[in-house]
């Protein structure tokens, strides 16, 4: 009997290997030891795991979202709109995951976040080298914010990387001189470190694309693609925002920042600006 459990046997027409021995398993190819190993609750209340677990897999989705935008850059440096287009829709698909995981963790009420507050020490989302390093890489660049990583080498170089690298923003502006649109030049050659400066000279080169979409198509349906990642970045922040004064109410965050009120700021940022203003002059 278990030899003939050992051997392949056929389940509704699929063979099924029970010996996984020396065989590459569903467990081992996903690392799921190490992974379903990762939760440690500091306290003994029943809802710190689910604080823990909806805060890990949105740095899963942001690991995705950091391959996906890096590969869709490298197509950008070479012209092709297209491939890059693809994984866009890809990222909306994963921050669509991130801004309904809110939704979960607004399943906790106050009383039960307070129950194990104490045991998250200093530690605070504002402290995600991996949200920094997507921030960056969007487009909102602030070297300060960068400084709270300076002692763990592997985050320093990560978020280092993205702040002194083109934003995609950059990358589409300098796309968009390439194929001859007059994008001014201190737009495709300056410090990238610092914040981008909105221009008027940009913001009518999306005008004449907005307004001839079929003659620009490629770069109106890039514009788009973009329009559509900074809205869903946006609901995504304006959910945290919301979850966040529903458990906590204002008082300031575990980290030291302002809570609710830095959140709220947050949601006046801007990643594409050009491509946000011109609408009202359409």
């Amino acid at each position: 009997m278990a030899d003939k459990f050992a051997s392949s046997v056929d389940v509704s027409g699929e063979d099924i290997h029970w010996d996984m021995k020396d065989k590459m398993s569903y467990a081992g190819y996903l690392g799921l030891d190490t992974l379903l190993a990762s939760q440690h609750p500091l306290s003994d209340e029943h809802d710190e795991m689910l604080f823990i677990l909806i805060h890990q897999v949105g740095e899963i989705w942001m690991k995705l979202i950091l391959h996906e935008t890096a590969g869709a850059v490298a197509h950008l440096r070479k012209d092709e709109i297209g491939p890059a287009l693809k994984m866009f829709t890809r990222v909306a698909r994963v921050q669509e995951q991130l801004i309904a995981a809110w939704d979960v963790l607004a399943t906790m009420t106050p009383a039960d976040y307070l129950a194990f507050r104490d045991s998250l020490g200093q530690s605070s989302g504002f402290q995600s080298y991996q949200y920094r390093t997507m921030e960056f890489r969007l487009g909102n660049k602030n070297a300060e914010l960068a400084r709270v990583h300076k002692s763990n080498p592997q985050a320093w170089d990560m978020v280092t990387g993205a702040l002194e690298a083109p934003s995609l923003w950059d990358e589409t502006l300098r796309l968009l001189a390439r194929r001859g649109y007059a994008i001014p030049a201190d737009k495709i050659e300056r410090d990238w470190t610092q914040p981008y400066e909105p221009s008027k000279a940009v913001e009518d080169v999306w005008r004449e694309i907005y307004r001839d979409s079929k003659t620009h198509w490629e770069a109106y349906e890039l514009g788009e693609k973009l329009v559509d990642l900074e809205h869903k970045f946006q609901q995504w922040r304006f959910n945290h925002m919301k979850t966040v004064e529903r458990i906590i109410g204002y008082r300031r965050g575990t980290g030291g920042t302002a809570g609710v009120g830095y959140l709220v700021k947050a949601l006046d940022l801007r990643f594409f600006p050009e491509i946000w203003t011109v609408r009202t002059s359409l």
